[in-house]
């Protein structure tokens, strides 16, 4: 049975990752991609189950996990709050600790931080966080392959990143600082993200001298990028305000006007699902630099790292 350095512990943030950590994920996601691709078994997970807590709709987050537990020779079982006693009142703390008695580990996709932070306190089994509201780290590990990937090396290249200063912009802070990208991030002035992320990010930039600016300019922050990445105005949950926002984030859209002073050879990422015409004209996202395809696919891959190397 292999072992891993990382094996136990609970995926929360990237922040609670080192660099070699990270790229450690990274390279086995690569050669575990590399083994899939050539129908090479890699039951690394025979016999073990991940339980899936959905408390917020899913498309690639539910099919690449349960893909990954398959892939991997384990077990994936989908629960669904109305399946749970949760949402009867039996408390986070107490369900983490009967869970933690019939699996091997947890992927949780919620809303508060808070309550996956919760769980992970009081499960004796991993805990990755599958999304919530402030953070989404496999997101970004599948990001940073894609980068990889594409221009061979991450360390020095520059990201920017255009629109809310939401979960995927934060994780994008952290990831970009653990692996030496320098980050330039353009939001509207109350849409910045939280300046006690910003801050987090910037002690882990010291590691590897990443450069982390906030701008409310889409165009200072896009000069020069390697990669433009972008999300949805109103995130999940935020349905009721998507109009307002819509008005405040007019000139955020990524559209070729905007990526005329990035690099000629930029890539351009966006996690899914993508909104045409609103935060990205359809000739980028469809175009020649976009790579959201495979973007996509390597949330199966980085996630089969991840759940390889937890449990």
């Amino acid at each position: 049975m292999t072992t891993f350095k990382i094996q136990g512990r609970d995926l929360l943030s990237l922040h609670n990752f080192a660099p070699d950590e990270i790229d450690t994920i990274l390279q086995f996601a690569g050669d575990l991609k590399y083994r899939q691709k050539r129908g090479e078994p890699h039951s690394y997970l025979h016999g073990k189950t991940l339980g899936m807590i959905f408390q917020k709709p899913s498309t690639r987050t539910r099919v690449s996990f349960e893909v990954a537990m398959y892939q991997l020779g384990g077990y994936a079982l989908h629960l669904n709050p109305a399946d749970l006693q949760l949402g009867r009142g039996e408390t986070i703390a107490d369900t983490a600790r009967v869970l933690s008695r019939y699996l091997d580990g947890i992927m949780i996709r919620t809303f508060a931080q808070e309550d996956v932070e919760e769980f992970a306190r009081h499960a004796d089994i991993p805990v990755i966080n599958g999304l919530t509201d402030l953070l989404h780290p496999c997101q970004i590990l599948a990001d940073l392959l894609t980068i990889q990937e594409k221009k061979g090396f991450l360390e020095g290249l520059k990201l920017a990143y255009v629109g809310d200063g939401n979960n995927i912009c934060h994780s994008l802070l952290f990831g970009c600082a653990k692996t030496g990208v320098n980050i330039s991030v353009a939001s509207p002035e109350n849409y910045r993200p939280k300046p006690e992320i910003v801050e987090l990010a910037r002690q882990d930039a010291q590691n590897k001298n990443s450069r982390i600016d906030i701008f409310t300019d889409p165009a200072e922050a896009v000069k020069e990028a390697d990669v433009v990445v972008t999300d949805v105005w109103a995130s999940m949950g935020q349905e009721s305000v998507a109009a307002q926002k819509a008005a405040v984030f007019a000139g955020y859209q990524v559209n070729h006007a905007l990526v005329k002073d990035a690099k000629e050879d930029f890539i351009f990422l966006h996690c899914l699902p993508a909104h045409r015409g609103e935060e990205v004209a359809a000739d980028i996202i469809d175009g020649p630099h976009s790579v959201v395809w495979d973007e996509a696919e390597n949330r199966l891959h980085t996630q089969k790292a991840v759940l390889a190397m937890l449990l």
